[in-house]
């Protein structure tokens, strides 16, 4: 194996001990916390695979994380830490909301021209703290943060004040056209078009990441800026070009998530997939071709928690619980470190081996 295979090979492997360690901690707290432990552990592992619908639950929860987590995942590789991608989800959600309603077109166009609209306001949100960044090197942090705060209010108010349903009793949009819904393609569950699109993005982002130039300059600046500015590449256009493709994805997420799931814009504050998709991206080792099993992880436990609340005298903040003891193993880096180093020196002495067999034959 070369070393990109053992990589691939460890941070599965540690994916998938990080899970089995927090499944551990789940039946830990239940035990500790529930008068009746077995019923509460059956429906937090079991109920989430009871029937087709609950099973459309974990997929229908894990596109919109797979999404930010994408997006995540781009900034980080660019050696940037813009939390932008909340923003940008909100901001997709309030544009696609506003292209539904107000320019009525045919089927299918309609919900194309709509996603292209989310990912583009997406693309501009993520792209003010980049230029901030470029130019007056104003910390991305700071700025994307704030800005998240914008595009929640701004949303708001654009359904509040024109595109309010007056006969409802709490906020909510008019019904959205039909037109532009995302037609559902598992029966009995709301699995929709939306899930085919984001699997076909993890691959494009394993190709553009790895298979690109774009994607190898994007790799070493965000390992070595100094070293990519010696090399030749223009590291701030870098950095700038991964923003703003991350923004795309996630306001086309947040477009998605809508035309996907719902018949009316109906919250009332940002949902926080970007946030959680933050983790998300962390599990996957930043990998896009694990991000989908991540998310799927993460929209597991949030539904297995909400049926174990319903069906039990456990609460469903233990998913919040579960998200924290997530995000502490993630960060143990030590973790398989051992065995990768093992299989990483057996490989090295595979290799010198086979060269000295070659360089005796030629000898001979």
């Amino acid at each position: 194996m070369n070393n990109k295979q053992i990589n691939l090979l460890v941070d599965a492997v540690k994916l998938l001990l990080i899970m089995v360690i927090t499944l551990a901690v789940i039946a830990a707290i239940i035990f500790s916390v529930s008068d009746d432990p077995l019923n509460a552990l059956y429906n937090f592992f079991v109920g989430p695979f009871l029937s087709m619908r609950r099973i459309g639950n974990i997929v229908e929860g894990a596109c919109p994380l797979t999404f930010t987590a994408m997006a995540v995942m781009l900034i980080f590789k660019a050696g940037q830490f813009s939390m932008i991608s909340e923003g940008s989800f909100f901001i997709g959600t309030g544009v696609a909301m506003s292209i539904s309603l107000a320019v009525p077109m045919p089927t299918g166009l309609h919900a194309l021209v709509a996603l292209l609209g989310a990912a583009l306001a997406g693309a501009f949100i993520a792209f003010i703290p980049a230029i901030l960044k470029k130019t007056w090197d104003v910390s991305e942090v700071v700025t994307s943060i704030m800005l998240n705060y914008v595009c929640e209010f701004f949303v708001i108010y654009l359904v509040t004040y024109h595109f309010k349903e007056t006969s409802s009793s709490s906020l909510a949009s008019w019904e959205l056209a039909p037109t532009s819904l995302l037609p559902k393609i598992v029966p009995g569950t709301n699995i929709h078009l939306g899930v085919i699109l984001a699997l076909l993005l993890c691959v494009g982002c394993w190709v553009l990441t790895n298979r690109s130039r774009f994607g190898y300059q994007l790799r070493l600046t965000g390992s070595n800026p100094s070293f990519s500015h010696y090399a030749g590449i223009k590291e701030t256009g870098v950095m700038v070009g991964a923003q703003v493709i991350a923004g795309t994805i996630a306001g086309m997420g947040g477009g998605v998530e809508l035309l996907g799931m719902y018949n009316r814009f109906k919250w009332t504050t940002s949902p926080g997939f970007g946030w959680t998709g933050i983790v998300v991206a962390l599990l996957a080792k930043d990998n896009p071709l694990l991000i989908p099993l991540s998310a799927c992880f993460f929209s597991y436990i949030n539904t297995g928690a909400n049926i174990m609340a319903m069906n039990s005298d456990v609460s469903n903040d233990v998913a919040q619980i579960i998200q924290g003891v997530i995000m502490m193993l993630i960060v143990s880096g030590a973790l398989l470190q051992r065995w990768r180093q093992k299989l990483v020196v057996r490989a090295a002495e595979k290799e010198q081996a086979e060269a000295a067999a070659v360089s005796a034959s030629v000898e001979a």
